[in-house]
């Protein structure tokens, strides 16, 4: 009996304690970890919510770039953080959903390891090509593709991310080839790329279309279902020959598995409130992303089924990634 009530007594001070330390949360500095060097899209969005946060909460809210392993170093380092709600992910499309179908034994669950906390955005690729390739739109690129096969170097932000998935899918419905050269992150590939080292690419339109405004970038479709409103002229790709055709990059902000429910409220109904103001909107809107608001729940099941929409692309194109 006494040990019985001891049990009971030590899980109910362990409740209280959580519960305490939800309710004081946040009271020292926030680690927001991003899985990809400074300059990509998860980053930019990283260090915009997190000063909105700041602000908020009173609280600094770091910013530490973990990049490696096509997100996947990042990831794995929060998932084994302590789950107080101090160290939090930025992740993507890539180390969310499409690693489990292209790495061989991924060291975390994207699943079972992460509690998810709030969708942040989502912003379709930009099929862009540097100015000096003599294709218009993306006809005439999958012609130029088909008439000189290899002769172009696709830029990959990382290997078997959104945006290699993206060409192969793209390359394998037009019949062409081309050489994928990766990189460790978008920025670096977004550089090469302005340099010509490389000449087309998809990429999410957060970080890439400010290259298209300065000219140093020819946009030549959008992989929305339909036409994008922040660029009108740009047609998709499925207008351009390739019916069905969509595809792009999403942030969101997951926290290690056993992070207490009431922490995992609260990060969420901040950051959505932060995503809701005009400011926000305006910003993301100019830049080529959306927001679009989820549940914790909701924003769950949406990574479960880009796993499976993935891990099907991976199957059918027959690619590897070792």
């Amino acid at each position: 009996m006494k040990a019985a009530i001891r049990t009971i007594l030590a899980a109910a001070l362990a409740a209280a304690a959580t519960l305490a330390g939800a309710q004081s949360w946040p009271s020292k500095p926030i680690k927001l970890v991003v899985p990809y060097p400074p300059g990509g899209t998860s980053d930019i969005l990283a260090r915009a919510v997190g000063q909105k946060l700041q602000e908020q909460w009173g609280q600094v809210v770091v910013v530490e770039n973990k990049p490696g392993a096509t997100g996947n170093i990042g990831a794995d380092f929060v998932a084994k953080s302590p789950p107080d709600g101090y160290t939090m992910l930025l992740a993507d499309i890539g180390s969310l959903a499409i690693a489990p179908s292209v790495v061989a034994s991924l060291p975390f669950d994207p699943v079972k390891d992460f509690a998810p906390v709030v969708m942040v955005a989502y912003s379709p690729h930009l099929l862009v090509v540097h100015p000096s390739v003599p294709a218009k739109d993306a006809k005439e690129l999958v012609a130029l593709a088909k008439a000189k096969p290899d002769s172009l170097n696709f830029a990959v932000s990382g290997i078997g991310g959104a945006n290699h998935l993206a060409g192969i899918e793209f390359a394998q419905r037009a019949g062409i080839k081309w050489t994928y050269i990766p990189y460790k992150g978008g920025s670096q590939a977004l550089t090469d790329m302005v340099g010509g080292q490389a000449q087309v690419m998809f990429n999410g339109m957060l970080a890439t279309y400010p290259f298209v405004k300065d000219g140093k970038l020819k946009a030549l479709a959008i992989s929305s279902a339909k036409r994008f409103g922040a660029v009108p002229d740009i047609p998709t790709v499925a207008e351009s020959g390739m019916p069905g055709f969509e595809t792009g990059s999403w942030q969101g902000i997951v926290a290690p598995a056993a992070t207490p429910p009431d922490i995992v409220r609260k990060m969420h109904s901040t950051v959505t409130a932060i995503l809701a103001t005009a400011e926000m909107k305006d910003r993301l809107d100019k830049a080529g992303a959306e927001v679009r608001p989820m549940s914790p729940e909701q924003f769950g099941a949406f990574i479960r089924a880009e796993r499976d929409r993935w891990a099907k692309v991976v199957k059918e194109s027959g690619a590897k990634f070792d």
